[in-house]
């Protein structure tokens, strides 16, 4: 899963995706109802860098791909929605496949 773009693209999305989701429902409430500010400080800081490797894993698989740039702005909205990163999942996975079936044996 981790040879092309593709598949490094998928795993470092999903990571992404559950930074997010741990950044907006678990360390924003504790921030403001329990009055915990570091823990969006630290899942904030982590989910930051996550999402820098996203769109690096974005732009490589745009360059392996031969992606247009659409599909690459689509990829980055995905990252900004909650659960946007999951459905765009699907795509990847479909890409994936064909790629992997179009794939000479060795």
């Amino acid at each position: 899963m981790l040879k092309s773009a593709i598949g490094r693209l998928r795993v470092v999305a999903l990571v992404e995706g559950v930074s997010f989701l741990v950044l907006l429902f678990i360390a924003m409430p504790l921030k403001y109802a329990a009055g915990m500010p570091m823990a969006v400080k630290i899942v904030g800081g982590v989910h930051g860098g996550l999402f820098l490797l996203f769109l690096l894993a974005v732009f490589q698989a745009m360059d392996e791909g031969k992606w247009p740039l659409s599909r690459a702005g689509l990829a980055f909205v995905a990252s900004v929605v909650p659960f946007g990163t999951f459905w765009f999942d699907r795509s990847l996975r479909e890409e994936q496949a064909r790629a992997q079936a179009a794939a000479p044996t060795a």
